[in-house]
This record gives C-alpha cells, structure tokens and sequence, in this order.
C-alpha cells in the first residue's frame, strides 16, 4: 500500500487529502505540502476508502480524542459500545480504545461495528492484558501489532522508551514518577528482561507493518510530569529528542507520525512554554493529554483539563486527548464521556480562536442570540442538546424575564 505521506511526496492529491482539504477549508497544494513535510497526517479508517479522513496538524482545526476501553476491575462491552456511540454522536474525532479486561478483540471489534470514526489502541495493552507482564516475549509485541493492523486500526501508540532515558529518570527526583500507563508496561518489561525496548529493537519490522496498513504512529509520553510540581526534568527532554529521531526515521519509510508529548500535569504559567518548545524540536502534530494545570480538581479534572488543554491548543497544541470527571478516580460512565468530550471540544475551539482569530461560528450564534432567536443558536451551538435542555420555547431567559437587556434595548436602539 502506498501511504498519505508517499503519495504526498509525489505530488499526488488523494480523496482522502482531497476530503481533508475540503472540509479544513484549506488549499489542497498546501496540504500536499504539510503532510510531504510530515506536519500534518491523515488518519483514516479501515482499508482507505475515504470514509472518515481526519487531519491533524498544521494549520487544521485542532482535533479531540475520546479515550474509552475496559479495566481488570470493571468489564461492560455494552458499556463501551455507549461510550463509543456518544462520542461519534457529540463530534469526537477519533476514538483510543484502552481495553485491558475481557474479550479485548471483541470489546474493540464491537465499538468498531458502532462507530466509523478512526480508533487508535495501545498494542502493549492487549499483550500485557493476555499474556501476564512477566510472560511477555518480543514475539508478543510484533504479533499483536500484526493482529491489530489487520483488524483495521488507524493509529498505534508505541511508547519508545529508551534503557538511557530510563536511568536518567531514576536518577531525578519526582513525585509522581512514570505516570503513563503504556510506558510502564513497556519500561518494566525492559527491566525485567534487562533489555532495549522491543519497539526500538524491531523498529524496521514495527515500521514495515505500520507502512503497509498505513498506520499512523503515535509515539507515546512516557516521561510527562504526574503533578504539577514535577517540572520538566532531563528525562523529558530525553524523551522528546528521542521521539523526534525516531519520527524522522519513520518518515523516511513512509510512516506518518503523530509526537505525544507535554501533557500529564502542568503549571498553567508554563503550558505555552512547553508547547512552543516541542514545536522547536520537531514539525510533527503535537497530541497533548491535558493537561491538567492544577491536582486539585478532583472529580472535577475535564474542567481543569479543559482550561490546560485551551492553552495548549492556543499555542499550537494539534491533538486534545479528553479527559472526564472521574480522571485519577475509575473508568468513567457514558454520560461522562459526553462531559469530558464536550469539555475538550470547547478547549479546542477556544484554542483555535486564539491560533487563527475568532470562528464565523461565534458571530452567527450571537446574531441569533441578539434576535432572542433560541433554535437559531442551537445550531450553533457546540453541544444543542443540552442548550435545548435549558433553554425557553421563545421570549427572553428566566435569568432577566422582563428586563431581558436584549430586549429593553430594541426599543430604543
């Protein structure tokens, strides 16, 4: 299969870049070029047919991801087949399936048959899941990701954690530590085997599979801070420089590439910073998990997350991963997905206004809402049903009655 950014650099325009161009309202030259450079992916779903082509980078509107998936403590098919139909329903863009209890297969096989949204996993979830940390052999990694692959997944996350960055870590002085999930798994079957990470080893077989399928690789964010007085420290840095050699060496056989990197926990005053100098490093789309600029907003984290996650987006942050309510708590319930997307999807508009100035989308709601036109700002709206919820049939809000300012002032302006 010839891949997005093979055909970019070709010059040669695919209904997918076409589709992403169009709905991005952006020059298709343009585009080609961004994704050439490897600044933009494509990510689509299944077997390329163009259905649902989502770009993410330079100069896109910044794009949010639903994570959902079983726990060992906590499995529900029917549940996460909710969570995957409500984040298609409220505008997710992409959806991570994170599943580590049950039939995993057939837990992502369901969402799959639910949603037509491209889904990204964590392959070393599945392994460690089926197999037992302590029973994991290298074989296990390329046999999963070749299972995975040919189930259509649109997006891998391989937390390429190195032996040296590791050792500079436990040399640093956190609180939290390794907070990634997917990096710990990986990094403690390092240790245990006292080997170089597996993806790292085998990382022309990992590309090779990711190239055929035109799989997108999402280079994970082991080292990100777990609270906000962990700074970036020289693991971190470690870490980005790592990630943005080996998006170069993916690109150069074909693979697009999305760099994790940022998110976790950070002070509000240092998000911006932090932003811009991943961008320095590399012109690879940028996913920021978060990030949280306060620990505690307990029960409260999407709107914690929400406000980290707008200023990420506003300096220059690609990719949201949403976080809900019940962050650092349990797996959350369907209606908590809705929360947490919803929470995001603002952050990412608020985000956007600030990379490219204020959306026609604003000005349309408020001339609705000037006219004291209810339905009319429904459409607009980024979530119209729970503003229907609350909003009157007609005439001003109950909030003013009969001193609506709107309308005391058209009688005289």
């Amino acid at each position: 299969m010839t891949t997005q950014l093979e055909h970019a650099r070709d010059g040669t325009a695919t209904k997918q870049m076409e589709a992403v161009a169009r709905n991005e309202n952006i020059d298709i030259d343009t585009l080609i070029s961004h994704i050439s450079n490897g600044s933009v992916i494509i990510m689509n779903r299944g077997n390329n047919n163009g259905d649902v082509s989502v770009g993410i980078g330079k100069g896109l509107l910044t794009k949010v991801n639903v994570n959902l998936g079983t726990s060992t403590l906590k499995i529900d098919p029917d549940e996460e087949v909710k969570k995957a139909r409500i984040a298609q329903k409220y505008g997710a863009d992409t959806i991570t399936d994170l599943s580590m209890g049950g039939n995993i297969s057939h837990i992502r096989k369901l969402v799959m048959e639910n949603t037509t949204l491209p889904i990204t996993t964590v392959p070393i979830y599945q392994a460690a899941a089926e197999k037992g940390l302590g029973n994991l052999n290298c074989d296990d990694f390329i046999k999963n990701l070749k299972k995975q692959a040919d189930e259509g997944i649109s997006s891998f996350v391989l937390h390429c954690i190195d032996k040296k960055t590791l050792d500079i870590m436990k040399k640093g002085k956190r609180i939290m530590g390794v907070v990634s999930k997917g990096g710990s798994i990986t990094s403690a079957y390092m240790m245990l085997n006292d080997c170089e990470n597996p993806f790292i080893s085998n990382f022309e077989d990992v590309l090779e599979i990711l190239r055929e399928h035109d799989i997108v690789l999402s280079l994970g964010n082991t080292m990100r801070s777990g609270c906000i007085h962990d700074k970036r420290d020289k693991a971190q840095i470690a870490e980005i420089k790592q990630n943005v050699k080996l998006a170069k060496i993916a690109n150069g056989a074909g693979v697009q590439v999305i760099i994790e990197g940022m998110g976790g926990h950070v002070r509000a005053d240092r998000i911006a910073e932090y932003v811009r100098f991943h961008k320095k490093q590399s012109c690879h789309p940028l996913f920021v998990a978060g990030p949280l600029p306060t620990d505690v907003a307990v029960g409260y984290d999407h709107i914690a997350g929400s406000v980290g996650a707008s200023l990420a987006a506003g300096a220059g942050a690609d990719y949201l991963c949403y976080i809900t309510p019940s962050e650092h708590l349990g797996l959350p319930c369907p209606e908590q997905v809705r929360e947490g997307l919803i929470a995001f999807k603002i952050a990412a508009h608020i985000g956007d206004s600030i990379k490219y100035g204020p959306a026609q989308r604003d000005r349309s709601l408020a001339r609705k809402r000037a006219m004291l036109d209810w339905e009319g700002q429904m459409k607009y709206a980024i979530d119209s049903d729970r503003a229907r919820e609350l909003a009157p049939e007609e005439g001003p809000c109950t909030m003013c009655g009969d001193f609506c300012a709107i309308k005391i002032m058209k009688e005289f302006i």
